[in-house]
Order: C-alpha cells, then sequence, then structure tokens
C-alpha cells in the first residue's frame, strides 16, 4: 500500500495580517532603530576594538589578544580589582542589609513613621552630583561640619577623604546612606508577608528574633536575592561617587574598576584596552550573577514550594 506523503505548509497570513504585522513594525521601528544603533552596535564594535590598539586619532591597528594578556603584567589593572573586590564584597551585602533594616523599622508602627519614611528615600532621588557636593562639604577636613564639631570639643579631627586608610569606608557609609530605593522594594516585600504567619507564630511561642528569622527573613528571600544581584551589578560598575569625591584618591586608594576603563578610554585615549577592560568586566559579572543566582536555591524560599 503506497503511503500518501503530505507536506505541510506554512500557513499564509491574510492580507490584513501582513498589514497589522507591517504597521507593528513600523510603529516599533524607532525603538528598534535606536536598540540596534546604540546597543547591538556599540556592544560589536567594542568587542573588535578590544582586538586592537586605537586611540580614535588613527585607524584600529590589529593586534588580536594583547590587549587582554597585557593586563595580566599590568599592575595598576591589579591595584584597581583589589580595590574593586573590596568595594563589591563589603558594599552589596552592607548596602541590601542597611535597606532592609530600615524597611523593617519602618514596617513597624513608630512615631512619625510616615517622616521617617521620606527622610529615607530622599537620598535615592536626589541626583548624585548634589549629594557629593554635600558630602565633600560635611566631610572636609578644614571646615566641614564634623570636623568642625569635633575642633569645637578638642578632640582630632577625621581625614574622611584624604586618607587612604579612611577614605573607603567613608565611601562605604555614604552608600549604606543612600538605600532609599532599596528599601521600598523590601517595605513593600514586608507588608506582603501574610499577618497569620506572625501571629501563629506568637500563639506558639515564638518571640520577636524567631518570627524574624523563620517567617520574615525567608519570605522576603526572593527580594533579598533581587537586590543583592543588582547590589554586585552595579558594585562592580561603580563610578560616580568616588569619581566625584575622590578621583581615584587618594594614593588611588579609591581607583575602581570604572575609574581605570574611563581613564583609559577618555584620558589616555587608549580604546583597545579601555575595550577590552569593559569584556573583562562584563564577563566577571556574568560569573558573579550566574555564581549567585546558583546559591540562591540553598536560602531562597518561594511560596510555591
Amino acid at each position: 500500500m503506497a503511503a500518501v506523503a503530505t507536506i505541510r505548509r506554512r500557513p499564509q497570513l491574510s492580507r490584513a495580517q501582513r498589514r497589522e504585522f507591517f504597521f507593528g513594525v513600523l510603529f516599533a521601528s524607532p525603538w528598534l532603530i535606536g536598540f540596534f544603533l546604540w546597543t547591538v552596535f556599540p556592544i560589536l564594535s567594542s568587542l573588535y576594538f578590544s582586538f586592537t590598539r586605537y586611540d580614535l586619532l588613527q585607524p584600529p591597528v590589529f593586534i588580536g589578544l594583547t590587549n587582554y594578556t597585557n593586563l595580566a603584567t599590568d599592575n595598576d589593572f591589579f591595584l584597581v580589582v583589589w580595590n574593586t573586590l573590596w568595594w563589591v564584597v563589603l558594599s552589596s551585602p552592607l548596602g541590601v542589609g542597611s535597606a532592609f533594616l530600615m524597611a523593617v523599622l519602618l514596617n513597624t508602627r513608630i512615631f512619625a513613621r510616615s517622616a521617617f519614611r521620606a527622610i529615607f528615600f530622599f537620598p535615592s532621588i536626589v541626583p548624585i552630583i548634589v549629594v557629593s557636593s554635600v558630602w565633600a562639604f560635611v566631610l572636609n577636613i578644614q571646615f566641614g561640619a564634623i570636623n568642625a564639631t569635633l575642633r569645637a570639643f578638642e578632640l582630632p579631627t577625621i581625614p574622611f577623604l584624604s586618607s587612604p586608610d579612611v577614605v573607603k569606608p567613608t565611601l562605604l557609609m555614604i552608600h549604606m546612606w543612600m538605600q532609599g530605593g532599596a528599601m521600598v522594594i523590601f517595605l513593600a516585600t514586608l507588608q506582603d508577608v501574610p499577618r497569620e504567619l506572625y501571629e501563629a507564630a506568637t500563639i506558639d511561642g515564638g518571640g520577636s528574633w524567631a518570627r524574624f528569622w523563620n517567617i520574615t527573613l525567608p519570605m522576603c528571600s526572593p527580594v533579598i536575592l533581587f537586590n543583592m544581584v543588582m547590589a554586585f551589578i552595579g558594585g562592580f560598575q561603580n563610578f560616580a561617587l568616588p569619581w566625584l569625591l575622590t578621583q581615584g584618591g587618594p594614593n588611588r586608594a579609591t581607583e575602581f574598576f570604572a575609574l581605570f576603563l574611563y581613564r583609559n578610554a577618555f584620558q589616555y585615549l587608549r580604546m583597545g584596552k579601555a575595550s577590552a577592560l569593559a569584556w573583562v568586566l562584563f564577563i566577571v559579572i556574568v560569573i558573579f550573577t550566574v555564581t549567585l543566582f546558583r546559591s540562591s536555591a540553598r536560602w531562597v524560599y518561594y511560596r510555591s514550594e
């Protein structure tokens, strides 16, 4: 018996469907053009330039992996990596932790809660240039408010922004102060935790710490993961605050990866090396993000589980 082969043809779009698709692409074309012109093309260009010697004044010269191999013998690169890792390892958990604790505080019935919410959230909506200018004035060793108060009590002044040993903790303190955005996300999550769980724990004799450890933290763990991922990515890309307050000093104590990349690209015009640095940073961020997501299976709790 002969088998009859049937050929499946792709369903043809009707005239109305083709017209709808055409206008859909037409209306989306401004975004598509911008996406390919300002996102895809720069990414691919930076990948190509990372294999070249390019200074914007002469045509790029292909040199293979030289830009990458030179980083292995660049002492400045290792100094920058150390500064960046110090910052990421400390700023990410401390920033998320401070935002979470502020949210827990504001989720309780305290006096003037609305006013405190506005005060804690305010730094996250102020432009970074304003924040940096205010802190530079407050922390100034000669006429800053903090050191002026210390001198009034005949106490030694603190070189917040001029000492290599103090400047990174100072930036860390300012970073923890600017966690209003993460705080709002945590606050919304805390208000979504079922009250019945706390009531049941209270009936079973659970104290405040037991309720916090066994209910609040597990129920907020997905949002903690989200904020940790964003904090790690932002930590590796930290640029504005150290640049505006210290410009990498003193003694290169705050020369982070983004500052080092900026100097090579726009001060030294080493576009090839800067592109290589950008791709190294991209790979490191991907590795950290994947590692964080893989580890989340051990400590992140989802309600559907």
